[in-house]
C-alpha cells in the first residue's frame, strides 16, 4: 500500500514491523526505507520516554537490584538465531528501565551528570555519521569543527598558538601530557626506550590528585613510585613550600624531576592548587608544567571565576574535559599544549603512511592520525561545537555561576542545620559540597575522630538506602585519613533550590535512625 505526499510523489507505506528481523531493514533489504523509518521512531519514542522519565521528579532515579537479581529480570544472553524487531524495541526498553537516569535533578552522584537535549541530538548525528577522527580526508567538517573549537578553548586558556587533541577521557588527556613532557626533555626515548634515560624520572602531583597521573606513571613506563605526592593543606590545595622541599630531596637522591601537575577542581574537595606560585617552582627547576582542569576547567567560561585559575597561562599544557561541568555529553575530553603541532607530531608518530600519506592533494597538517597515539578516534566534536553554537559563551558563564549559586545555596542550608549536618570544607572552591550526616544518637556526642570514624561507618548504609528507595544519589568516599563522608555534585542544568531542599530533607529521612 503507498500514499502521496503534498508534490504527488508516491511512497509505500510500511509493513508490521514487529515480526520482521535484522536483514528486512537497510542495508540488507533495499525496498525496506519504510520499515527501517518506522523501527527508527520506535526507537525514538523509547529513547523520549525515558527522557521525560529522567526529568519527571516524581520518578525514580532508579529501580535498584543487586547483580544477581538483575541476570534473573533481564535476558543477556547471545543467540545463535535472530531476534525478531519487537523483542529488540523491548530489549531496549527493558535496558532503559533499570539504568540510573544519571539526568535526574535529584542525582548528584558524579562529576559529569545532567542530559543537555542538544548535545544529545548532536550525538546522536554522529552516531549517524559514523566516521573516524584521524583525517581529513574522511571527516572534513568534523576535523574543522575540532580545529576551531579547540583553538578557542586555548585562546580562553591564555595560549597563543599551541596545539590541542580530543581523547577518550582525562586519564588519556593527562597521560598525552606526560608523553609529550618526557619526549621533549629527552626524545630518544621514543626510540630507544628507559634505558636511553640518564637516570630515573620523577613526577610530582598533589596528594588529592585524580589516579590518572600515577595511571600515566605506570603506563608511560616510570613506575608508580616516581609519582611523587606533594601534601596539601587543610582545603585540599598543594603546598607550594612542599613541592620544593620534594624537588630538592630528589635531585639530592639521584633522580630527575621533570614535571609538575597541579590540579584545578580536584574530584573530591573540587580544591585549586596555587598556579603561579607552582609555575615559580617549574620555571627554577626547569619542569614541566600541567594542569589538570578536567574538573573545574568549565569554570573558565565565566569571568567572575578567572581568578581561580590565575597563572593558568604559563602551563605548558592543560587538560579540561567539557563532560563535567559544561554538560557535554560524555564522552568530551581535551588537552592543550603551549608548544605548536610538532611536539604532538614528533613525540607520537609512527610514520604510519599506509594509513597516513603525506602527499595528499590537501593540507595534511589539519590530519590528525599521526599525532596521536590511538589510531581510531571517536568524534566528540559535534556534540560540543553545537552546544557552544545553542548556548554562546556567555549561555557557558551564565551555567557556571548558576552551579555556583546553587552550590551556596546548598551550603547554607547545611549550615543551619549544624545538629544534622558536619561540612568538611566550609567555603568550596567548586561545586563539590563534602559533609557528614549526623543521625540523632550521634548529635549529643561531642564532635571528633571517634564520632568522625563511627559517622564513616554509617556513610555507605545510608547511600544503600537512598539507591534501594531511588529517591536521591549522592557520592561517598574517604579521603586521606578522613573516613567516608558524602561528596555532593551541583553540575546539572536541571537542579533548582527545590532540590537542594529535597537533598536535605531526605537524607534526614533515611537516615536519622542509623
Amino acid at each position: 500500500m503507498s500514499v502521496q505526499d503534498e508534490q504527488g510523489n508516491s511512497h509505500r507505506l510500511a509493513k508490521d514491523i514487529g515480526s520482521l528481523y535484522y536483514s528486512d531493514l537497510l542495508p540488507l533489504a533495499g525496498d525496506s526505507e519504510p520499515e527501517t523509518r518506522e523501527f527508527l521512531n520506535r526507537m525514538t519514542e523509547i529513547l523520549m520516554d525515558f527522557l521525560h522519565k529522567t526529568f519527571d521528579r516524581s520518578s525514580k532515579i532508579l529501580d535498584f537490584h543487586h547483580p544477581e537479581q538483575l541476570l534473573e529480570i533481564i535476558d543477556l544472553s547471545l543467540p545463535n538465531q535472530p531476534k525478531n524487531i519487537d523483542q529488540l524495541l523491548a530489549d531496549c526498553r527493558d535496558t532503559l528501565t533499570y539504568q540510573v537516569k544519571t539526568g535526574h535533578p535529584r542525582f548528584f552522584n558524579q562529576l559529569s551528570n545532567g542530559v543537555d537535549v542538544i548535545s544529545m541530538a548532536g550525538e546522536w548525528l554522529t552516531a549517524t555519521a559514523n566516521t573516524n577522527m584521524f583525517t581529513y580526508e574522511i571527516s572534513p567538517v568534523f576535523i574543522l569543527m575540532e580545529h576551531m573549537t579547540l583553538k578557542k578553548m586555548r585562546e580562553i586558556i591564555g595560549y597563543k598558538g599551541g596545539d590541542s587533541i580530543l581523547a577518550p577521557g582525562g586519564t588519556v588527556s593527562n597521560l598525552y601530557a606526560v608523553l609529550a613532557a618526557r619526549y621533549r626533555k629527552y626524545p630518544r626515548v621514543k626510540s630507544e626506550g628507559l634505558q636511553s634515560l640518564p637516570g630515573p624520572l620523577v613526577m610530582f602531583t598533589s596528594e588529592h590528585s585524580h589516579f590518572s597521573m600515577m595511571s600515566a606513571a605506570a603506563a608511560s613506563g616510570l613506575g608508580t613510585d616516581n609519582c611523587i605526592s606533594v601534601p596539601c593543606n587543610e582545603k585540599g590545595q598543594m603546598i607550594p613550600a612542599e613541592l620544593e622541599r620534594l624537588v630538592l630531596k630528589s635531585i639530592s637522591d639521584g633522580k630527575i624531576p621533570f614535571m609538575v601537575t597541579a590540579t584545578a577542581g580536584t574530584t573530591v574537595f573540587g580544591a585549586f592548587d596555587p598556579i603561579n606560585p607552582i609555575a615559580d617552582i617549574c620555571d627554577k627547576h626547569h619542569l614541566w608544567l600541567h594542569i589538570d582542569a578536567a574538573w573545574g576547567g568549565g569554570l573558565l567560561m565565566s569571568e567572575k571565576f578567572r581568578y581561580k585559575f590565575e597563572g593558568i597561562q604559563r602551563a605548558d599544557s592543560v587538560t579540561w574535559n567539557p563532560h563535567k561541568m559544561m554538560n557535554v555529553l560524555l564522552q568530551c575530553s581535551t588537552v592543550h599544549f603551549k608548544q605548536n603541532q610538532s611536539l604532538l607530531y614528533h613525540c607520537n608518530r609512527m610514520c604510519a603512511d599506509y594509513l597516513f600519506q603525506q602527499d595528499k592533494h590537501y593540507d595534511v597538517t589539519y590530519d590528525t592520525g599521526d599525532k596521536v597515539i590511538q589510531c581510531g578516534r571517536h568524534n566528540d566534536i559535534f556534540k560540543f561545537w553545537l552546544l557552544w553554537r545553542a548556548k554562546g559563551t556567555e549561555g557557558f558563564a551564565k551555567q557556571m555561576e548558576r552551579f555556583v549559586q546553587l552550590t551556596q545555596y546548598l551550603v547554607e542550608g547545611l549550615l543551619k542545620r549544624p545538629e544534622r549536618f558536619q561540612l568538611i570544607v566550609a567555603e568550596p572552591e567548586c561545586t563539590n559540597v563534602c559533609f557528614w550526616y549526623v543521625p540523632t544518637r550521634f548529635r549529643t556526642m561531642a564532635p571528633g575522630p571517634e564520632r568522625d570514624r563511627l559517622l564513616g561507618q554509617i556513610t555507605p548504609i545510608l547511600k544503600g538506602r537512598m539507591m534501594s528507595t531511588g529517591t536521591l544519589m549522592v557520592g561517598y568516599q574517604p579521603q586521606g585519613k578522613l573516613p567516608n563522608f558524602f561528596r555532593c555534585i551541583i553540575s546539572n542544568q536541571a537542579v533548582t533550590e527545590e532540590d537542594v531542599d529535597f537533598l536535605v530533607d531526605e537524607m534526614d529521612r533515611l537516615g536519622h535512625d542509623l
